[in-house]
């Protein structure tokens, strides 16, 4: 097998970008995994940190119940340091 696994216990973090504004009191809602949210006129960016897939998949569900469009979801690398 050449498949690389990640089996380490650090939290992965996403950018997702959303259209229209995500208000803050949502961020509860959303089990405390809202790192940041930044708004501008028509879209909303957060940025999540999630210990697994299960956990995103989980996220990107309730963003769904709320009839929220997702623009883009992007992967950062953690700081190691």
């Amino acid at each position: 097998m050449d498949r690389k696994e990640n089996f380490s216990d650090e939290t992965v973090t996403y950018q997702i970008k959303l259209d229209g504004n995500l208000h803050e009191k949502w961020a509860q809602w959303l089990n405390g995994t809202i790192i940041k949210i930044q708004e501008t006129s028509h879209t909303t960016d957060i940025w999540i940190s999630v210990p697994d897939q299960a956990a995103l998949r989980g996220l990107l569900n309730k963003l769904w119940d709320l009839n929220l469009t997702i623009i883009s979801m992007t992967q950062h690398e953690n700081e190691s340091d």
